[in-house]
């Protein structure tokens, strides 16, 4: 979580049910919208949203620092990466642990896990059409 320090609104795409990480930004004062293609019951003070990430209500993550998926798959990086940022926001994913970062990202080991930083420069040259495709 070090990672989201300054971070006043951040979203979680595709919670499950898992909102711990969620629930740890919210108790450090960070506003958490999470996300999931199915309806989820979040404990307060989450927010949630129903939402597919593949066509996404982009006002719903509108105004976020970050956008963060934990145990992404692989088909959903780049939808994820390219949503944050035609938003303006950082993203951020963890896998599910062999699964390889599909999109320009820098790893960071987090204990056992390791967090995906997407190079949010490389993302933008792919939506403009003047660099690599993520």
């Amino acid at each position: 979580m070090p990672r989201f320090e300054g971070a006043t609104r951040v979203v979680e795409v595709g919670v499950g049910r898992r909102p711990a990480v969620a629930l740890a930004l919210a108790d450090r004062g960070v506003e958490v919208l999470t996300t999931d293609l199915v309806e989820r019951a979040v404990p307060e003070p989450l927010g949630f949203a129903r939402d597919d990430i593949t066509a996404p209500t982009r006002s719903l993550y509108a105004g976020a620092d970050w956008l963060y998926a934990l145990h992404c798959p692989p088909e959903l990086q780049r939808p994820l990466a390219t949503l944050a940022a035609s938003v303006e926001a950082a993203c951020a994913f963890s896998t599910l642990g062999g699964d390889p970062a599909l999109v320009p990202a820098i790893p960071e080991r987090l204990g056992e896990t390791t967090l995906f930083v997407v190079d949010d420069g490389a993302v933008e040259a792919a939506r403009s059409g003047s660099g690599e495709s993520p």
